[in-house]
């Protein structure tokens, strides 16, 4: 079954999981959890993350796109130099991440579904199930 087939087009769950995949391809990648950690100190230019991380800047600056384009990283020009960029997380995106991610792997949300294979002539759990 193809993952498109698992949703209605407009079923809001869809697109929480499209978004959520969004985020976490954004973040799969350990230079960018690396920038992501950095940026939690604050902000950071191209180059000083670059300088940290040990990088290359044409790197870092492919890296920031990624996550810029996911929206939790910020990028403003220097308010009085406009050579440099200055990179921020974003905290609205960051919220809007952490509660994808709870929604997903919150164990309270685990059900007591038992497969219908592993059902008794009854509907009651049989003894694989219940070990």
């Amino acid at each position: 079954m193809a993952a498109e087939s698992l949703y209605e087009v407009d079923d809001p769950d869809r697109l929480m999981d499209r978004r959520l995949l969004e985020l976490l391809k954004a973040m799969g990648d350990h230079r960018r959890l690396a920038i992501l950690r950095l940026l939690q100190d604050g902000t950071y230019c191209n180059c000083e993350l670059g300088q940290e991380l040990g990088v290359a800047p044409n790197l870092i600056s492919h890296h920031l796109k990624v996550l810029r384009e996911v929206g939790l990283v910020r990028a403003e020009r220097h308010p009085t130099d406009a050579r440099w960029i200055l990179y921020s997380l974003d905290r609205d995106v960051l919220d809007e991440a952490r509660a994808l991610c709870a929604g997903l792997l919150d164990p309270a949300l685990i059900g007591q579904r038992v497969p219908v294979s592993c059902q008794t002539d009854d509907g009651a759990a049989c003894a694989c199930t219940a070990r």
